[in-house]
């Protein structure tokens, strides 16, 4: 059974749920407090034992391809102000095994994990969404590879949700729960109605594929939004190949709407060293009026 070495990062989306923000800036690159998403996902990569990485982007998205490049003029600038603290964390994005394919049309998620089937080759490997960023003692990408040790199997991510919510998802339905937290899959069905969805089980941003995925994708027709989904795709190979569903139980972080972006940044923000005794006052300070506004008004 072959290591799992490389991951691929889909980041040729357009982003319009962040615009007009995201109309030159690539969405990937809005900050949690001071650092870009796609980082935490590259970071998350690096801590499960990846050792190659490919970004698949679209057009406007040079920032990403930027931020993980040297910058001599900026590394120059810091040293000679000794300011060695903010050198470190620049040099951090550099010197990693990355690589860089250009989605040519945002025809889906399917498409974009299939635009890197030369990278891959006949290696199983992982793909990891930048909308979902993820925390537990275990990264969990590493917890699928450590599935597939067990399985030798395609296996994804999946957590539950509110069953209201199950159309903003791919959902399971599963049929055994093969080891604890471990499913086999009678199969997959894209952004269910919620009187439709065969579980409250949705598919987050992990996957850990064979290379037979690609050849699922290459069989499987444009689906909804006349893209080509990822979910029909694994629906199509759990008809040759048995596919598991690894249930997460640590902390979600949805930062691909705005809310769930502005929800992650205050809670980092309460952890980060230069702003959290900051951000906590203002907090507190912003509670205590409004609930101050909210009293009725004496006479």
């Amino acid at each position: 059974m072959r290591k799992v070495r490389k991951a691929v990062i889909p980041a040729a989306g357009l982003g319009t749920r962040f615009l007009p923000a995201t109309k030159a800036l690539a969405k990937e690159m809005l900050p949690i407090v001071d650092k870009p998403t796609i980082q935490f996902i590259v970071e998350e990569a690096r801590r499960s034992g990846i050792e190659d990485i490919v970004i698949v982007d679209g057009k406007s998205k040079r920032s990403i391809e930027d931020h993980f490049d040297s910058n001599p003029e900026l590394e120059a600038n810091l040293r000679a102000k000794h300011k060695d603290q903010l050198l470190k964390q620049v040099q951090e994005t550099t010197g990693m095994n990355l690589y860089f394919i250009r989605q040519p049309y945002p025809r889906g998620l399917g498409d974009a994990v299939l635009t890197a089937k030369a990278f891959i080759g006949d290696e199983p490997f992982v793909v990891m969404l930048g909308d979902d960023m993820t925390e537990s003692k275990v990264p969990l990408t590493k917890q699928l590879m450590d599935r597939y040790e067990q399985t030798g199997a395609s296996t994804l991510a999946v957590m539950r949700v509110p069953h209201e919510d199950t159309a903003k998802y791919g959902v399971i339905n599963p049929s055994e729960e093969t080891l604890p937290g471990l499913y086999n899959v009678t199969n997959f069905v894209e952004k269910p109605e919620p009187d439709k969805a065969p579980s409250d089980l949705a598919i987050i941003g992990r996957y850990l594929f064979t290379p037979e995925i690609f050849e699922a994708l290459e069989h499987t027709p444009v689906g909804l939004g006349n893209e080509l989904q990822l979910t029909d795709a694994i629906d199509h190979l759990n008809k040759t190949q048995r596919v598991f569903a690894h249930e997460y139980t640590g902390k979600r972080y949805d930062v691909g709407n705005k809310f769930g972006w502005l929800q992650t940044n205050i809670e980092f923000g309460l952890r980060h060293p230069e702003t959290k005794a900051q951000l906590r006052h203002y907090i507190e300070t912003l509670g205590k009026k409004l609930t101050a506004e909210d009293q009725p008004k004496s006479k």
